[in-house]
């Protein structure tokens, strides 16, 4: 199936039905197919087939638009995310050689005073569509149709290439792994330079509404789920806390909802039982992927879920039990399959897969190697009962005197003690052990913060010696991408500026 037909089918069957919702714009399916139409037309008078359209914009309604235009016209969308420094978003505008770069005014004109790439700037509220309708072109589902940057945890970003297939099999996948049903509403506000707007598509796909934020924003996000009457809620675990927060202080109705699906990466104990307590009607739902396997993958439920809070260990450091469109493994540094219950690398093998990197060639082949199945750069193991649960990426792994550490442990670990808001395990290094865990520390009351006594009293019961941090660093905030994952390659280099 190809991209640009998700919304032009949803019309046949529901032109009248809401598409898009934001707090002061509503845009039923035929208006939003007209629209994807005449973006496709200026995108074919304006481009060559196969060029990189750059987008600058936080989550807006001409967005969705643009990205579903440049599918039916045969152009390939790159988002930028809105919220990196002009000389990187040059950067990502050189890697990808966009020729035209698409946003709102005052990011674009951002990027004019402190940009330097040479390409046309257009202006979101200064478009105009051509008097004539786009001419249709020859496309194949293994056409590359967006660029999405990943998210650079452990190094600089690299534009994955996510065709037609690759995302319509993500998309078919989650809606086998998490059904949409006849009366669903999705309330979002991940940003749509993230590969969670797949979320978007899944929902088009069922002629089924949209509600989209601009930016995290907890009272807002309550009033339209109120309003709007939302059924299903995409979060970050950074922000469920928060919302829950605000929901509790404004009493807000929370009736309509069934489903709140997480992601980008696990979520604290601590937050996850105040969850099932306060939402007792509503299944959680977590998503394990990543921007290469065009969406998630793999799934936990609202049944394990609750099993979870109720003190299953394994559940609570579970990711899911993988799609039926994709498989599964772990293998050794050596590529060998290893049993069940064993840690190694999180391999997946399946039409979501993307197609490698732009124009990275050696990238592309150290991600797939010779047999096929992309490795995720997770360590995991997969149970008997084919339950993945994900130890630690293997770049945040920790080396100490010899002793392998995983950070999430820790953090785990950690995340239960009162004085901790959130928490972050890095690796830093030492001349003697070669590398000791540091615990960064978002402290609940800044006035009363955690010692580093404390700490290590309180994981005396759950981790060994070697595990224990022998470093606290207390900050304010953590550093966080556009998806709420923290990016702990920026916290190495502030606890350790040698590095």
């Amino acid at each position: 199936m190809l991209l640009g037909d998700i919304v032009a089918n949803a019309t046949r069957r529901a032109p009248t039905e809401r598409a898009l919702i934001t707090a002061s714009r509503t845009v039923d399916f035929a208006t939003l197919d007209a629209q994807i139409d005449a973006w496709s037309a200026w995108l074919v008078a304006s481009t060559s087939p196969g060029a990189r359209v750059a987008i600058l914009a936080e989550n807006r309604i001409e967005y969705v638009e643009l990205l579903y235009a440049c599918a039916r016209a045969g152009r390939i969308a790159a988002p930028l995310n809105h919220r990196l420094h002009p000389n990187e978003w040059d950067d990502l505008l050189r890697q990808c050689g966009a020729s035209v770069l698409v946003g709102e005014h005052a990011l674009l004109r951002r990027w004019t005073d402190e940009g330097t790439a040479d390409l046309t700037a257009i202006d979101f509220d200064a478009f105009t569509p051509p008097p004539a309708p786009a001419p249709r072109h020859l496309l194949d589902e293994s056409d590359v149709v967006w660029l999405i940057a990943t998210s650079g945890t452990t190094g600089l970003p690299k534009w994955a290439k996510l065709s037609h297939r690759s995302l319509t099999a993500g998309v078919t996948n989650l809606g086998l792994s998490r059904p949409i049903t006849r009366d669903d509403v999705l309330a979002t506000p991940f940003p749509m330079c993230h590969v969670a707007v797949y979320n978007v598509l899944a929902f088009h796909l069922h002629a089924r509404p949209v509600v989209l934020l601009e930016t995290f924003d907890a009272d807002r996000l309550n009033t339209l789920i109120q309003r709007e009457r939302v059924r299903t809620l995409s979060l970050a675990p950074t922000m469920i806390a928060t919302w829950l927060d605000a929901a509790t202080t404004t009493t807000t109705d929370l009736s309509s909802l069934r489903i709140l699906g997480y992601g980008a990466s696990a979520i604290p104990a601590p937050v996850l039982q105040r969850a099932v307590a306060e939402l007792p009607h509503v299944d959680l739902s977590q998503g394990y992927g990543m921007t290469e396997l065009s969406g998630n993958a793999a799934f936990l439920g609202g049944d394990e879920h609750r099993r979870a809070a109720d003190g299953d260990d394994r559940l609570l450091r579970a990711a899911g039990r993988g799609g039926p469109l994709v498989a599964l493994k772990v293998i050794d540094d050596e590529g060998n399959e290893v049993a069940p219950g064993i840690a190694g690398e999180v391999c997946v093998r399946g039409d979501q897969v993307c197609l490698g990197y732009w124009e990275q060639p050696d990238a592309t082949s150290a991600a797939f190697g010779t047999d096929g199945w992309f490795r995720t750069g997770d360590l995991g193991r997969i149970d008997v009962d084919g339950v993945l649960s994900i130890v630690d990426r293997k770049k945040d792994v920790i080396v100490t005197g010899g002793e392998t550490v995983a950070s999430r442990e820790v953090e785990q670990v950690l995340e239960w003690h009162p004085a901790v808001q959130e928490v972050a395990v890095v690796g830093v290094p030492d001349p003697v052990w070669g590398e000791n865990v540091c615990a960064v520390v978002v402290p609940s009351d800044p006035m009363a913060p955690p010692t580093l006594e404390e700490l290590v009293a309180w994981s005396r019961d759950h981790l060994a010696g070697f595990k224990k941090p022998k470093r606290l660093v207390l900050v304010a905030e953590l550093p966080k991408n556009a998806t709420g994952k923290i990016q702990k390659q920026i916290l190495r280099a502030q606890v350790d500026p040698g590095e």
